[in-house]
């Protein structure tokens, strides 16, 4: 930080009372986390983000369908960026097929996404090799207003080129185990054994949304966290009651669910944990796993665990505000 010296006084007069001072920029080599929470603060902050590409933007993609992306990505490609993109293919093919044209005939590399994943689910992008959003949500303005979503931004270097490393060999199908950097939860590699190992060592609380809960490996955790005296709070989205028996089992050792159910109305199509709040071991993860089997042993997807403490307040105040609003389990 510099410091200015202070002006030698001249007079003895009363002082006025000084101006509070500008909050600190950050420093080059500070690595900084903004949390953007959906619907409340719109796209602007990642639109924002594609539009100030200088030299490249890639991104994987499960789901296209914003023109204002294809348009900003196109844009960019015109002016002289590279700008690469990866689109599912697997399961969302016919619906990305209109944004891949698009893409291509905007002088943008897009790429089918390896078809060696179940799908590829992830939602990255990373701009000039220096910041990326990693996010729970998709580009598809159908749901923007009624879903509940998350990004992180950041310009944390390690995971940036490892993020930027596995891009380089999805994009050319090329096998690899993706360097985790200093955050990073990949699928199919070590998501499984990171969201296990951040739900096991909660101590005291555990705040979770998610969209889906489908896998016997989460569940037994989040047992065994409340056999232990683990706070569990849960917002689930459960259309159908498709998840309702886990949700009991979880329900009768002491958990506190609400629940989302329509398709039409809020939407929980989050997946974070906030492990003990509040503590000095408190940690966050956000990203595009679900608490499915698929999700974590067979798709391609990323998220990350940090303790950025901005970020957790506003996933707390979040997940408080929509539990306090959800249907009590």
């Amino acid at each position: 930080m510099e410091h200015k010296a202070a002006h030698p006084e001249t007079h003895h007069h009363k002082k006025p009372t000084p101006p509070d001072p500008p909050p600190p920029k950050p420093t080059p080599g500070t690595t900084t986390y903004t949390l953007v929470t959906e619907p409340d603060q719109g796209l602007t902050p990642i639109y924002n983000l594609l539009s100030s590409a200088k030299k490249s933007i890639d991104m994987t993609m499960y789901e296209l369908s914003d023109t204002q992306v294809t348009t900003i990505l196109t844009t960019a490609a015109a002016r002289g960026v590279t700008v690469r993109v990866i689109l599912d293919q697997n399961n969302e093919k016919a619906n990305n097929t209109t944004a891949y044209n698009t893409l291509a005939a905007g002088k943008v590399q897009v790429h089918w996404a390896n078809p060696v994943y179940l799908c590829t689910h992830q939602k990255t992008i990373t701009v000039d090799g220096a910041t990326s959003a990693i996010m729970t949500l998709n580009f598809t303005p159908d749901y923007y207003s009624t879903s509940r979503d998350y990004a992180v931004i950041t310009n944390n270097a390690a995971d940036i080129a490892a993020i930027e490393t596995t891009f380089n060999a999805d994009f050319t199908n090329a096998s690899i185990t993706p360097p985790t950097g200093d955050n990073l939860v990949w699928s199919p590699t070590n998501s499984r054994s990171s969201i296990l190992a951040l739900i096991n060592g909660a101590t005291k609380s555990l705040l979770i949304a998610e969209q889906e809960m489908a896998d016997k490996g989460i569940e037994s955790a989040l047992k065994a966290a409340l056999k232990r005296g683990v706070a569990l709070t849960l917002v689930q989205e459960n259309i159908g009651g498709v998840y309702s028996s886990v949700l009991n089992t979880l329900k009768a050792d002491g958990a506190k669910i609400a629940i989302f159910s329509s398709p039409t109305g809020f939407y929980n199509h989050s997946k974070v944990i906030l492990a003990d709040y509040g503590t000095a071991n408190a940690k966050l993860l956000v990203g595009s796993e679900n608490f499915s089997t698929d999700s974590l042993d067979k798709n391609r997807e990323l998220g990350l665990i940090f303790s950025d403490p901005a970020c957790m307040a506003g996933i707390d105040a979040a997940i408080t505000a929509d539990y306090n609003k959800g249907t009590k389990f």
